[in-house]
């Protein structure tokens, strides 16, 4: 290993050299790039996937001044999935660390998405958004991921579908980082837009395809999270109570409300929000009728 890092070293400076500026003559920096390539690809097969990584930031960086911006952004890109990959194998073999090949690699992606974001490819920029929050994700970081997601959905404004999905990527990891009222949020904010901006039937206000699907989840999702968060009357959003009034058996038949649920879905959940005016409580859990919602919980799952 020690051999391969001097000869890396040796041969990085190497070319490094070619760029340096000198007296009437011009730096070949297309062949420089070139060469950084053939380096970062040499490096990747010996498995020095770091290494690999400094190799594409270099031929980035040269690409950038050869006014390329596609290829700038194809090597940003390289070079954070070779951390990652990098940062994977250190946690793989538990080896201690302060995580620096992960904030390299964030920063490379970060670089990218920026770079695609000037080419007015959003489409681009949202995959790598994906991509980063689906790898902090992995690595057990929902907080940081969300961040990303987030960003993704926004660069998807004009996709509405694909933004949806983003958005609740969004809101899982809030739930796992235990944010309720965040996730909350979310999803009343995506059964809105799925309502809004969703596929429609010719003749009517009905969506159709994925959108249905997306507004069932986000209908079930909001109900279990304010019977789990519990806000006072003072505090319950209108759109919320109105969600929550759809779930009272006094309610004339309500189901034609919730068009979008299986009639066993909205019993089932009716039978959970069973709630008592003005508190709207749920009655099992007012009861505290644990072994009911453990049965109720079953059937929902």
């Amino acid at each position: 290993m020690a051999a391969a890092e001097a000869d890396f070293l040796l041969r990085y400076r190497a070319v490094s050299n070619k760029l340096k500026k000198r007296f009437l003559r011009k730096p070949n920096v297309a062949e420089a790039s070139e060469q950084f390539g053939q380096l970062a690809k040499e490096l990747k097969q010996e498995e020095c996937l770091q290494y690999a990584g400094f190799c594409n930031l270099a031929v980035a960086r040269c690409e950038q001044t050869l006014f390329n911006a596609p290829g700038e952004a194809l090597a940003l890109t390289d070079a954070a999935r070779l951390f990652l990959q990098a940062e994977k194998e250190m946690q793989k073999l538990r080896c201690p660390g302060f995580e620096e090949h992960l904030q390299a690699a964030t920063n490379c992606y970060s670089f990218a998405i920026k770079v695609y974001i000037e080419l007015n490819q959003p489409v681009m920029a949202a995959s790598l958004c994906l991509e980063l929050g689906n790898a902090l994700k992995e690595m057990n970081k929902p907080g940081e991921a969300s961040v990303y997601y987030q960003r993704a959905a926004e660069l998807q404004s004009q996709v509405p579908i694909e933004c949806l999905l983003s958005l609740g990527k969004v809101a899982s990891c809030k739930i796992i980082t235990r944010d309720y009222d965040g996730a909350l949020a979310v999803f009343t904010e995506m059964q809105l837009m799925a309502q809004e901006k969703g596929l429609q039937l010719p003749g009517t206000n009905a969506p159709v395809g994925a959108f249905v699907d997306v507004i069932a989840r986000c209908e079930v999702s909001r109900v279990l999270l304010l019977m789990l968060l519990q806000p006072p009357p003072q505090k319950l959003l209108p759109e919320h109570a109105q969600t929550l009034e759809k779930y009272d058996w006094e309610s004339f038949d309500s189901h034609s409300q919730v068009n979008n649920l299986p009639e066993n879905v909205f019993l089932l959940l009716q039978s959970v929000v069973v709630s008592t005016a003005p508190s709207r409580c749920p009655m099992a859990c007012q009861e505290k009728d644990l072994e009911s919602l453990k049965v109720l919980q079953v059937e929902l799952w």
